[in-house]
C-alpha cells in the first residue's frame, strides 16, 4: 500500500510541476507576445481556469506528501519526504499570500477596467511564479529521490 501511495504522490506532484513549468516557460511567453488587449485577456482567462483547479492540486499534493511522510516514517528517504512536504507547504503559503491576490484581481480585468499598472502586477506575478516553480521542482526532486 505504501508503494502505491509513493507512486501516486510522485505522479500527482510531477504533473503539477509540469503544468506550472509550462505556464512559466511556455504559456506566459506565448501570451506576452500577443497584442496588449489579447495578452491581458489571455492572462485573465488563464487565471480563471487554473485559479479554479490549482488550489485542489496544491493541497492534494501536500496532503499526499504528508500521508507518505507519516506512513513511511521508518523507511529510508523519510527525511526527504518530510522536506518535500515542507516545500509544498511553502508553495501553498506563497500562493495564498503572494500569487492568489494578484491572480484574483487579474481574472476580473478587461481592457476597459484594468488598472494602469496591470503590466507591473503581471510581471510581479510571473517573478513570484518562477520562485514557486523552483520550490515545487525541488519538492518533486526530493520525492523522486526518496523512491530510490
Amino acid at each position: 500500500m505504501l508503494n502505491a501511495l509513493e507512486v501516486v504522490t510522485t505522479v500527482v506532484v510531477g504533473l503539477m510541476v509540469g503544468v506550472e513549468f509550462s505556464v512559466a516557460f511556455v504559456m506566459n511567453r506565448i501570451l506576452n507576445a500577443l497584442p496588449e488587449d489579447s495578452r491581458q485577456l489571455g492572462h485573465a482567462h488563464g487565471g480563471r481556469m487554473l485559479g479554479t483547479l490549482m488550489p485542489f492540486w496544491y493541497i492534494g499534493s501536500l496532503v499526499l506528501s504528508a500521508v507518505w511522510a507519516v506512513a513511511g516514517r521508518h523507511q529510508d528517504g523519510a527525511g526527504l519526504v518530510v522536506v518535500a512536504a515542507g516545500l509544498l507547504i511553502l508553495s501553498v503559503a506563497m500562493s495564498v499570500l503572494l500569487l492568489v491576490p494578484i491572480n484574483n484581481r487579474n481574472r476580473t480585468w478587461t481592457p476597459e477596467n484594468r488598472p494602469a499598472d496591470w503590466k507591473q502586477q503581471l510581471h510581479r506575478w510571473e517573478r513570484l511564479h518562477y520562485v514557486r516553480v523552483a520550490v515545487i521542482v525541488a519538492a518533486f526532486t526530493l520525492l523522486v529521490t526518496a523512491l530510490a
